[in-house]
């Protein structure tokens, strides 16, 4: 039986070959508005779903089924400006009000949106996490006066669940922008 030819890696741009790189991406708080600033590092999805074990009669192997699916938290990272989103949402899990902490519950949970960009600034793929909130806060990295390094600000959001957006698809780069 003779092999079919393989199947390019990618469907409209049949003469590019090289995967999108991981320095080009947008990240969106909800509402889905302007892109949260400087935003220069996010930790990768992961989704594990549990394996459960159980043998049948009569079957000498255990046989493996689906358990709980869990997804692990992302660390969102960026240089310290003055842009307040980082802080605003970290403070709606705890806000002091006369030194007794309260959340403000319409602000705790919101969707994320990371959209991933090919070399022409075009969104290629999209993910959204779903009811995410923040569970620890950084507000600035450590500081070392001999260093030179720029003082990072870093969330870690936990959520939901995560899917990809089917939605966008592979944008045509053989026009010049």
């Amino acid at each position: 039986m003779p092999v079919p030819p393989p199947k390019p890696p990618f469907g409209v741009n049949t003469s590019r070959f090289d995967p999108y790189k991981n320095s080009r991406f947008l990240v969106y708080f909800d509402p889905y508005t302007d892109p949260v600033a400087g935003v220069s590092k996010v930790t990768g999805l992961k989704r594990t779903t549990q394996v459960v074990e159980h043998k049948e009669g009569g079957k000498m192997l255990p046989l493996k089924g689906l358990g709980r699916t869990s997804y692990d938290p992302i660390t969102l990272e960026r240089g310290v400006t003055h842009d307040t989103a980082f802080s605003d949402w970290a403070n709606a899990a705890q806000v002091l009000d006369s030194g007794h902490p309260k959340q403000s519950l319409p602000n705790l949970r919101r969707d994320v949106h990371i959209v991933l960009l090919n070399e022409q600034g075009q969104p290629v793929h999209g993910f959204t996490l779903h009811d995410a909130w923040v569970s620890e806060y950084q507000p600035v990295s450590d500081l070392d006066a001999a260093g030179n390094a720029v003082a990072i600000e870093h969330i870690k959001i936990e959520h939901q669940g995560w899917e990809h957006d089917e939605a966008l698809t592979e944008p045509d780069q053989t026009k010049v922008p």
